[in-house]
């Protein structure tokens, strides 16, 4: 997933939060720019689905928030499709409610975001010394901040697996799940970082929860293939691999992971 689409997922993820603490403008604005985001980025359809069903969520919570009810009598309605005509809705609703009150929510959103890249900037220099305790300490203080950020949660995960502290980046990946459990995104992480562990039954089981959500992501399926390597399951890596190559004909990697898979059996057919 590219960056500009896990930042629209963080933007939805953080209107429930706003809304908590009665920041009404700030909510609003989030809605907006991240269905500019998903209108602008091409998507594939476990990505689609998974936006459909963020933004229907993000529409219920804004729908039957009094403070929303007082300033928009009108019910905010979507279907999948239909983002060019929200987005049109929420700008006509921000142009009415423009003034110093817009201003004022768009330089909070600013002041927030710079304060989350600082915090996991300076965590990150923290991994980077070996200083693990103290980059926790940010981490978990950032997250009680921003609690229903669940791109965050994915990010610190990101930090942890650069650095190599997989039981760690495991913890805040099923973190992220607890919030966003219909997210093939999440569960293909999860599944990447229990085959690093070797855990290969557990990782197959999540590679398994994510192509239920996600059946025509060719990169799944040649990770899959991936775990199958490791675990030296050579028909199912010529599975995995055949079904990417199904789904992206000029997958050059899956075209090896394939031929490699050939050549494995051949030489077990040799051997027996």
């Amino acid at each position: 997933m590219s960056s500009e689409l896990i930042k629209a997922r963080s933007k939805i993820s953080s209107i429930k939060s706003y809304l908590k603490q009665e920041k009404l403008f700030p909510a609003i604005v989030s809605l907006h720019e991240a269905i500019g985001i998903i209108v602008r980025t091409p998507l594939i359809k476990h990505e689609r689905d998974e936006f459909s069903r963020s933004l229907q969520n993000a529409l219920d919570l804004l729908n039957n928030d009094p403070g929303f009810r007082k300033i928009c009598p009108m019910v905010l309605e979507y279907a999948e499709g239909e983002e060019k005509a929200l987005l049109t809705t929420l700008k006509e609703l921000l142009d009415d409610l423009q003034g110093s009150a817009v201003a004022e929510a768009q330089q909070m959103l600013q002041a927030l975001e710079d304060t989350k890249r600082l915090q996991l900037a300076r965590g990150e220099e923290l991994l980077g010394q070996g200083n693990v305790k103290d980059a926790k300490f940010i981490f978990n203080k950032l997250v009680l901040q921003f609690p229903d950020d669940t791109d965050l949660k994915y990010e610190i995960a990101e930090l942890f697996l650069r650095h190599e502290r997989n039981r760690d980046a495991l913890q805040w990946l099923t973190e992220a799940l607890k919030d966003f459990p219909e997210s093939a995104h999440l569960y293909n992480r999860v599944g990447m970082v229990l085959r690093k562990m070797g855990e290969f039954e557990m990782s197959e089981k999540y590679y398994m929860k994510a192509v239920r959500l996600s059946k025509d992501d060719a990169g799944l399926f040649f990770n899959i293939g991936r775990l199958y390597i490791d675990w030296e399951r050579w028909e199912k890596v010529d599975e995995m691999a055949t079904r990417a190559l199904e789904i992206n004909p000029g997958f050059a990697e899956a075209r090896k992971m394939r031929a490699f898979a050939t050549k494995k059996l051949k030489k077990a057919e040799e051997q027996a």
